[in-house]
């Protein structure tokens, strides 16, 4: 028996997630475990007709249960009576919600778990995924979950997901005129006095260095939305974290927000059965006075909110710097390399002044360049330890109006706060706006910090895990910080498998992967000039080790130089947000996920977007991985990042992309499971003819590479053994347009090595004309034998035989080569050149003859057995010796 539950109390996004989800689970149960919120309750007061069969959870046998679906939930804590069965083995639990992973979190057998707006958007989009359709009414209590959970679509919160989740339900029949009457955008009357009240009661506290306001009230009856109030009285007073506590029907009911990472709401009101995000929560308790809820709210501040911030919490390090000898011209090509707006200047190991960018600029506009930095820099300047409070310097950065803080430790430059880091911790997010800043001065991102380790748990198989605490430990033991990065971390965010673990340390990874190594009974493959390593197991496994880097170009589409630096500037050197994002390996904070660029958001919204605005320009090939990323995740490129991708095609950045990255890259995206959008991509954004000039998509070109897909899928489906490199039919059928000359050209533009020229080049001659030979063959109309098939076919490679499979016009041509590959290749002559030799066949021009007549006989069914091929072989050399001597005779 199936049986769809929710948590207690359950609001509009509870309902909405139980009438999707009864659709995903016919014939299952639909109980509430407790009570429902009044909204809820008082819709169905005025539309009993919307009202889905219930049973109520007293009258369910526990027993019966074999499939436990839970929505808007996944706290065992919140289910009522059905917790007592989440422990039995072989309970199946499929879980849907929008919430994160917490330690007290259900272990599902199935379902979906995503950041969204709202559990009910998460269960739509699985429908619309499956063409499953609702009623009017049906539609309108999901789309009412919707609306509830995002504010009507307003909250941060909201995801593009639920967007499209309510204009499909628009689209089945959803009513707005009464999804408005409930989610009504004006404050009722009683809404407006209980605003007054908390207006009135707000008192902002500083916790651990940390804004906390709390506002409470007491009514006598009931008042709804108080999410909207929090919202409203967050943005008035312009609060960093609120929690409103209010009393009403004998409960307590608790809604917080926080704008602040050292207060996460979630977490805090889990500590009263409630539950939510980081940044938006509630809670109701029932039968406990008002004022002990507030007391024991001020308790947990004091211990959950994170202790006040110091320098050595959001410093940089380590810190570019540059020597007093140098000159202001050589100083404006440090502060640009590295993108500084300012730097430390040193006299051997000690720090003498700060030069900024202005200063530089302005003393070039004088014809200064040639002066020394020391002439101009700033010699007084804040001397910051690590343990000097955050409210210090941002007191000192705004009433001096300076940008850069140097943190010392003894007399040793140990690291740096700038504005930007600054104004990063202070202010957070992109506050809404539509378009990310790619500069890193000017990036709003706060680095978001949460613990992903329940993921981790969900997702990785035991020994990945054991794996990568093995990591930290060696970490922890040589004092180094280790980080997982990249491809790794995000498709574990998407819930995809991966294990090519890619690894970063903040120091001397080289030195880190030797130590690692020695201690597990690993080799390493070094490479110093990069700072990178691969420690390779005895099992053959890897793992790519480097240490955390900036990488600067000194002309663009040229290799990178590349310089030791801190884990922040290391993920800004990469090619994507989506693969900034770096979670620590270290036993004090394993699975701290960290995020400065946005990579959470952008991994959640499905989108595919640069860093920064040279990002193209200072390394091209990135445009082929941005579409290999959209493809293969389904995502999008961001707007922005495309208008960038066009400016750098107009500009021909490709140009100066050496041969074989080019081809590296191209060969990746032939190599996806699916290449046939990217090469769509590839021509729509003007990309083909860096490969050639010549190379286009037109409509016989794009027949060919669709039916490249159909081949290659009918080849797999063959089960065999026979290895084929996917890429190089791709790429025969991408360049199916080009002249022999031009294919040529192609593949010296991608500096094929020799052998593949070779291969490819002549196979696709030879292949051309075979497919000639064989349209001439069938335009005679005689019956063609199997032999002729074996002799066209044998010595092709397998890429050129399914190139002609996908070029060919006609379906003999496919079956020719179907029946090549499945049957006739396999055919072989029963004798070989030692039996020919000891029937009498002397060496000659003759000798190969007899073998392939032998072969042909075999072929075409003369022969069907080794006695028939020995008379076969004896009466052609017979026939061959009376030859010779009848000639001799002559």
């Amino acid at each position: 028996m199936d049986v769809i539950t929710t948590h207690v109390n359950a609001d509009f996004d509870c309902l909405g997630s139980m009438v999707a989800a009864a659709r995903l689970y016919p014939g299952s149960l639909l109980s509430f475990p407790g009570s429902q919120e009044k909204g809820v309750r008082d819709f169905f007061a005025r539309h009993p007709d919307y009202f889905p069969p219930v049973t109520r959870a007293k009258d369910i046998d526990l027993a019966a249960v074999t499939r436990l679906i839970v929505v808007d939930c996944q706290d065992g804590a919140r289910i009522g009576r059905f917790a007592e069965i989440t422990d039995r083995p072989g309970l199946e639990i499929h879980i849907y919600d929008h919430h994160p992973v917490t330690e007290r979190s259900l272990r599902p057998t199935g379902g979906v778990i995503r950041p969204c707006g709202s559990s009910s958007a998460i269960l739509a989009g699985i429908m619309m995924e499956h063409g499953l359709s609702l009623t009017p009414e049906e539609a309108t209590l999901v789309m009412l979950g919707i609306y509830e959970d995002t504010g009507r679509l307003l909250f941060p919160s909201t995801t593009r997901d639920d967007y499209l989740a309510a204009a499909w339900l628009l689209g089945q029949g959803g009513r707005l005129n009464i999804v408005s009457d409930f989610v009504s955008q004006e404050l009722t009357v009683q809404q407006v006095e209980l605003l007054n009240t908390l207006l009135k009661t707000l008192k902002t506290t500083t916790v651990n260095g940390v804004n906390v306001s709390i506002a409470h009230a007491t009514c006598d009856t009931y008042v709804g939305d108080i999410a909207a109030l929090a919202h409203m009285m967050r943005d008035m007073e312009n609060l960093d974290a609120l929690f409103l506590v209010v009393e009403m029907e004998n409960r307590i009911h608790m809604v917080a927000r926080s704008r602040v990472p050292e207060v996460n709401v979630g977490e805090i009101l889990r500590r009263f059965n409630g539950g939510g995000h980081a940044t938006a929560a509630s809670a109701a308790l029932r039968d406990q006075p008002l004022k002990r809820v507030l007391e024991r709210l001020e308790e947990l501040l004091r211990v959950v909110v994170s202790p006040r911030v110091c320098a050595r919490d959001i410093m940089s390090s380590p810190v570019k710097t540059m020597a007093a000898g140098t000159s202001i011209a050589e100083a404006r090509d440090f502060l640009t390399r590295y993108n500084c707006n300012a730097m430390p200047v040193m006299e051997g190991e000690r720090m003498i002044g700060i030069i900024s960018r202005k200063i530089v600029e302005k003393a070039i506009y004088h014809d200064l360049g040639a002066s020394p930095v020391e002439d101009f820099m700033h010699s007084e300047f804040m001397r910051a330890v690590p343990a000097t409070l955050l409210s210090d310097i941002q007191e000192y950065m705004v009433e001096g109006n300076r940008r850069f803080v140097p943190v010392f430790d003894g007399e040793r430059l140990a690291g740096a706060v700038t504005r930007t880091d600054l104004l990063r911790h202070m202010y957070g997010g992109r506050r809404g706006e539509p378009e990310a800043l790619y500069d890193v001065e000017s990036l709003a991102y706060v680095p978001k910090s949460r613990s992903i380790a329940g993921l981790i748990a969900k997702h990785l198989p035991a020994a990945a895990i054991g794996l990568l605490r093995e990591l930290g430990r060696s970490g922890d033991e040589l004092g180094l910080a280790v980080y997982a990065v990249g491809g790794f971390v995000r498709d574990l965010l998407l819930g995809v498998r991966n294990l090519d673990m890619d690894v970063t340390v903040e120091g001397d990874g080289i030195f880190f992967a030797e130590r690692f190594a020695a201690a597990n009974g690993c080799r390493v493959r070094s490479h110093h000039k990069f700072g990178t390593a691969v420690v390779i197991f005895p099992d053959g496994r890897k793992i790519d080790v480097a240490s955390t880097r900036l990488e600067y170009y000194e002309s663009p589409g040229v290799l990178p130089i590349v310089e030791r630096s801190s884990l922040r500037h290391d993920l800004y050197r990469r090619d994507f947000t989506i693969n900034t994002l770096a979670f620590c390996l270290n036993s004090g904070s394993f699975g701290r996920l960290t995020d400065y660029f946005g990579g959470q958001q952008d991994i959640q919204e499905g989108v595919v977007r640069v860093l920064h605005n040279l990002s193209f320009v200072e390394d091209p090939t990135r445009v082929f991985r941005a579409i290999r990323f959209e493809q293969r995740l389904g995502f999008r490129i961001a707007p922005h990042t495309e208008n960038l991708i066009r400016s750098a095609v107009r500009m021909n950045v490709l140009d100066r992309v050496g041969g074989k990255r080019l081809c590296n890259e191209l060969v990746l995206i032939l190599e996806e499971r699916e290449p046939v959008g990217a090469i769509g991509r590839m021509s729509a954004l003007g990309l083909l003819r860096f490969v050639h000039p010549a190379l286009k998509v037109v409509p016989e070109t794009e027949r060919v590479i669709h039916e490249t897909t159909q081949v290659l899928a009918w080849f797999r489906l063959l089960y065999l053994d026979d290895p084929c490199e996917q890429w190089q039919v791709y790429f025969l059928a991408l360049c199916d347009g080009l002249r022999h000359e031009e294919f040529l050209d192609a593949c010296r533009r991608l500096t094929l090595p020799g052998r593949a020229m070779t291969r490819v080049f002549a196979g696709r001659r030879h292949a051309l004309g075979i497919l000639d030979a064989i349209q001439r063959r069938l335009k005679r109309g005689h019956e063609i034998r199997m032999s002729e098939i074996h002799a066209w076919f044998h010595g092709l490679p397998l890429e050129m035989l399914l190139y002609l499979a996908a070029k060919a016009a006609r379906d003999e041509v496919r079956r020719f080569v179907s029946l090549y590959l499945t049957r006739l290749r396999q055919v072989r002559r029963g004798l070989d050149g030692e039996a020919l030799k000891a029937l009498g066949l002397t060496d000659g021009p003759r000798f190969r003859g007899i073998m392939e007549r032998l072969l042909a006989a075999r072929l075409d069914g003369e022969i069907t057995s080794d006695a028939e091929e020995r008379a076969m072989a004896a009466a052609l050399i017979l026939s061959n010796n009376r030859a010779d001597v009848s000639k001799m005779q002559h």
